[in-house]
């Protein structure tokens, strides 16, 4: 008995001395007496909204400090944030004492050594990153800091992300900035979804032939320009796109930026209905542009990670439009391994039920690479109020996603931001984006348009333990009635990012999915070059033109 209480004692110890946050309580962070001070330029002060201004410290000699925002672990910069409330008509800002810090409990932490220092203002509302287009920045700066020296260190606001504008259209790849009406409603002002379209080998040669659509959704804030990306010379992916015997059909990227991050391309409180957009607007555009078939059996989603659970969530949610969804090692699917915490029943998301720190990403070994607790403290200085709520990152995005509303017109927060104790009630007022337990709830509808069409795949060691909620969703399917046929693949010892066959395997079964829900009666290119060119069943022709 003694000796559990002396090793739960020393075990906490350890705990504490890991984690600098976790002991905020017993040994409060020094002072510090090192400032920032920020330079305004006359035309970015009185802003008509509230905007962030960072300072971030890095290693000097390695590229510019802002470029290093994002990291995370051992390798994460210095950052820190403070509010520049909107209306605001000050020359300077400073940035020191009080600010958010991020990866220190509070600046007096800061290890004294030089430095390369740069200031980034996050003003663009639409684009939440740091770099957005338009947003200003300092040059960097190389300081010496001791934070027990009072000292006061100079940034000026000289430089400012390009403005945005579409990348130039190269070889089969397009790219559109669509008006969405209504986002602009949600959001009272004007908001745009951006696509980019990679065309099939055949389409300027054959103009009278109409192809399946694939709508592909990238990883978390994944831009829609990954598209030249994906088409550039020697991808493996354009490799089997160009291939002489592949598949003919419109692949179209989705943009993962938005006002609170990655809007997850879905009906939410917060983000706004991005899913009625998209289905209810860019559809309907792109398939006309690009002559597209515009049927159910011939679109389907599919995508990783963040892409894997948004690929899953439109299959699931607008199960008449899309005709099936390739989905790899999804986001949670279900919200009792929301990664490793449990939605339902935990009662704090930083900390386990045995008060050790909980993960956020391990490495294929199993080793911790960063807590959850470590993560948050990072969205909470790029968040506007200090909060991971108003990031743009991953925790605060999927808050925007799932959350409710609150009377202030921002996101509930699901957890405390310092303290990661759960909001009472989060799994019931999350609970219809629980893919798992939606599908439970209206099974008896849903399983006779799903039959078929879910393919999931994941790492037995991914990063972020995804692979525990894709067990769950096939556990359900697995004894659900009426049965369904699904496919779900595992990979042992496989990380995050794992994929069971090539793109060119993948392109065959879309393809060969479009083949056999195409209509019977008509071979298949007579009705994919006659009947959706000018026929009646034609969404855009209705009739004829």
């Amino acid at each position: 008995m003694t000796w559990v209480v002396c090793f739960e004692f020393w075990a906490m110890g350890a705990l504490l001395a890991s984690n600098p946050a976790a002991e905020a309580d017993t040994d409060p962070a020094p002072a510090a007496r090192v400032s920032f001070e920020i330079s305004i330029p006359p035309g970015l002060r009185n802003l008509p909204h509230d905007s962030r201004l960072l300072v971030v410290l890095a290693p000097p000699g390695r590229g510019e400090p802002r470029e290093s925002i994002g990291r995370l672990g051992a390798q994460a910069p210095t950052l820190m944030g403070v509010d520049v409330p909107a209306g605001s008509k000050s020359a300077t800002v400073r940035v020191g004492e009080g600010a958010a810090v991020f990866p220190w409990r509070a600046l007096g932490e800061l290890p004294a050594r030089t430095y390369a220092a740069q200031a980034v203002f996050m003003t663009n509302r639409d684009l939440w990153f740091p770099a957005a287009p338009g947003n200003p920045y300092s040059e960097p700066r190389t300081v010496t800091v001791d934070v027990r020296q009072k000292t006061s260190i100079a940034l000026t606001l000289e430089a400012t992300e390009p403005v945005e504008s579409l990348p130039t259209e190269a070889g089969l790849v397009r790219y559109r900035k669509i008006r969405s009406e209504k986002l602009s409603r949600f959001w009272g002002r004007d908001m745009f979804l951006r696509v980019g379209v990679v065309l099939p080998r055949s389409w300027e040669t054959e103009t009278g032939r109409r192809f399946p659509l694939v709508i592909d959704i990238g990883g978390y804030a994944s831009r829609f320009t990954r598209a030249s990306g994906m088409m550039r010379e020697r991808s493996g992916w354009r490799t089997a796109w160009m291939a002489p015997d592949a598949p003919q059909m419109i692949w179209v990227t989705l943009d993962g930026a938005g006002p609170l991050g990655d809007p997850y391309q879905v009906d939410s409180a917060n983000h706004g209905p991005y899913g009625a957009a998209l289905v209810e607007e860019v559809l309907p555009a792109l398939e006309h542009e690009f002559r597209a078939i515009g049927q159910p059996w011939a679109r389907f989603t599919t995508g990783g990670s963040t892409g894997g659970w948004v690929s899953f969530a439109l299959q699931v949610l607008y199960p008449d439009v899309f005709g099936g969804c390739w989905s790899g090692f999804p986001d949670p699917l279900d919200f009792r391994d929301f990664q490793l915490v449990d939605l339902y029943r935990d009662t704090n998301a930083f900390v386990n039920v045995d008060g050790f720190e909980r993960p956020s990403s391990r490495t294929l070994r199993g080793d911790v690479k960063f807590t959850m607790r470590h993560e948050v403290q990072y969205e909470n200085v790029l968040g506007l109020g200090d909060s991971y709520t108003r990031s743009g990152g991953q925790w605060g995005a999927w808050n925007a996603t799932f959350a409710p509303r609150g009377e202030t017109g921002q996101p509930v927060p699901g957890w405390d931001p310092r303290t990661g104790a759960l909001a009472s009630g989060i799994g019931e007022s999350w609970h219809r984006w629980d893919m798992r337990r939606l599908m439970e709830e209206n099974w008896e509808t849903l399983a006779p348009k799903l039959d078929g069409k879910l393919k999931v795949w994941v790492g037995e060691a991914d990063e972020y333990f995804l692979n525990n909620a894709v067990h769950r969703m096939d556990d359900f399917l697995k004894k659900a009635t009426p049965s369904v046929n699904a496919r779900f693949e595992y990979g042992p010892g496989q990380p995050h990012g794992w994929n069971p066959r090539s793109p060119a395997a993948v392109l065959k079964e879309m393809q060969d999915a479009a083949d056999r829900g195409a209509p019977k009666e008509t071979g298949r290119e007579a009705y994919f070059r006659t009947r959706f060119l000018h026929g009646a069943a034609c969404v855009h022709c209705k009739g004829g033109r």
